[in-house]
């Protein structure tokens, strides 16, 4: 299978949340569409620094990752960033990999936003159709 990109929008959370609560103006929330490319291998969503200066996220804290060569890397998380694709939507804090410019979505956005690789199409579709769905099966099902 190839590569699969995706369009997705980024936004600040901070800004969103403080242009609903009327502290600024919602054109003044820093927002991206990029292209990224859609990553079943990894976790997180992945930023570069680049991203991360334009949208105005601070660094919160660092994180070990191991790479696609087994490498182990020291990484900088940080604040919310609200993740758009179509009609659907999360929040997440990102992680900006050293000297990459690469966007990668992985796969804690793509469960949030119940997304899947359609491997027939090499594209990104609803794991469910147009229906967003989202499941809490243990603590609810009995």
């Amino acid at each position: 299978m190839g590569h699969v990109h995706a369009e997705i929008t980024l936004k600040n959370a901070i800004d969103t949340g403080n242009a609903r609560d009327g502290h600024i103006k919602e054109e003044e929330v820093r927002s991206l569409t990029i292209e990224a490319m859609v990553d079943t291998g990894a976790t997180r969503m992945f930023i570069s620094e680049e991203i991360r200066q334009k949208l105005g996220l601070k660094v919160v804290g660092s994180t070990p990752i191991r790479i696609a060569n087994g490498t182990w890397i020291a990484c900088q998380v940080t604040e919310p960033a609200e993740v758009i694709w179509k009609n659907r939507f999360t929040t997440l804090n990102t992680v900006i990999i050293p000297g990459s410019d690469i966007t990668l979505l992985g796969v804690v956005p793509l469960e949030e936003m119940d997304l899947m690789v359609n491997p027939a199409t090499q594209e990104l579709v609803g794991a469910h159709g147009d229906v967003w769905l989202g499941l809490a099966m243990s603590a609810f099902g009995d």
